[in-house]
């Protein structure tokens, strides 16, 4: 059984209409998706390979570098050519959004504050060509030793790693970065599975309010790196109000009109808009911007925002 607190605030995070599929979802069955790595070959040299090996793929409309298998094709998936040489990368949908929000673009200067494992990454260093740089941060050591190696073996060239505590990064690169991502560290809401107590084992109230603090310090540093007309990415795979819209309002306060936060869009329904208010708090009309993922049997729960910064800071 699913955490009773966790369910109890679900019910006033997520929209009536959806409440019984979002749900569903921690105990439906999860599909397999994946992205083709085209720093190691083509989308056309990766499908005809998998076609040709009898594993049924399916196309995803809004990526067209995204595929996704049923659950029963999942081992095949992964016994094929191109998962072992590297062609494909397996990651959620909903992973992929963040990067195609930020939209890094070629010989620019890129920083994923907590980068590990490095999915995220990958996908920035196949869209910009491994071209320009990215730094890529992690602190915990073994995370950082397993991005090391995702990224050797998916063949990322541009990107330099540093074993770090990522709140600190802007005291060496103050107003630098051209683009800046924070797919940060959370509380795994949206990963629970109902029948793997496991997935849920350590999650509490006082868990959820550690996490939105250590959020908080990692999207300060986020902004402090970037560069005046800069923009950061913030996302979760929480739905925890405290680690999404409270943040994303504390540094807009914050920091003042040094940063705002931009409208998003995006090419899928399941989708609404940040929260108004959560239990006392009324949030400001803007952060209305941001966007929470509803999942379904292709996309696990997510939340996404998007901010520019338009002066230097301190």
């Amino acid at each position: 059984m699913l955490p009773r607190v966790f369910v109890e605030r679900l019910t006033k995070i997520v929209p009536e209409h959806a409440w019984e599929a979002v749900l569903q979802s921690f105990s439906d069955p999860q599909v397999t998706a994946f992205r083709i790595n085209t720093m190691r070959a083509t989308p056309e040299t990766v499908q005809a390979t998998l076609v040709s090996a009898g594993i049924s793929i399916r196309a995803v409309a809004w990526n067209p570098l995204a595929f996704w298998v049923l659950q029963e094709d999942r081992n095949r998936l992964m016994a094929s050519d191109p998962y072992r040489k590297h062609w494909i990368y397996l990651q959620n949908l909903s992973s992929m959004v963040p990067v195609m929000l930020l939209n890094p673009q070629k010989e620019e200067q890129i920083l994923d504050l907590a980068a590990a494992p490095g999915s995220k990454t990958l996908q920035m260093a196949a869209l910009m060509q491994n071209s320009g740089s990215i730094a890529a941060v992690e602190v915990v050591r073994k995370r950082f030793f397993q991005l090391q190696a995702n990224l050797k073996a998916q063949g990322a060239t541009n990107v330099r790693t540093f074993l770090k505590d990522g709140t600190t990064i802007w005291r060496h690169r103050p107003n630098y970065f051209d683009r800046v991502l924070i797919d940060a560290p959370c509380s795994t809401e949206a990963r629970f599975r109902e029948d793997n107590p496991e997935t849920y084992r350590y999650w509490s109230l006082r868990k959820v309010h550690e996490m939105a603090w250590k959020q908080n310090q990692l999207l300060q540093a986020a902004i402090r790196c970037a560069r005046p007309g800069g923009e950061i990415v913030y996302s979760t795979c929480s739905f925890a109000p405290e680690e999404n819209e409270a943040v994303i309002e504390a540094v807009l306060q914050q920091f003042g009109e040094a940063v705002c936060i931009e409208p998003l869009s995006v090419a899928f329904p399941n989708t609404q808009p940040a929260l108004e208010q959560w239990e006392d708090n009324t949030f400001r009309t803007d952060i209305q911007y941001a966007l929470r993922i509803l999942p379904t049997p292709q996309m696990e729960g997510f939340f996404v925002a998007k901010l520019r910064k338009r002066m230097p800071t301190d």
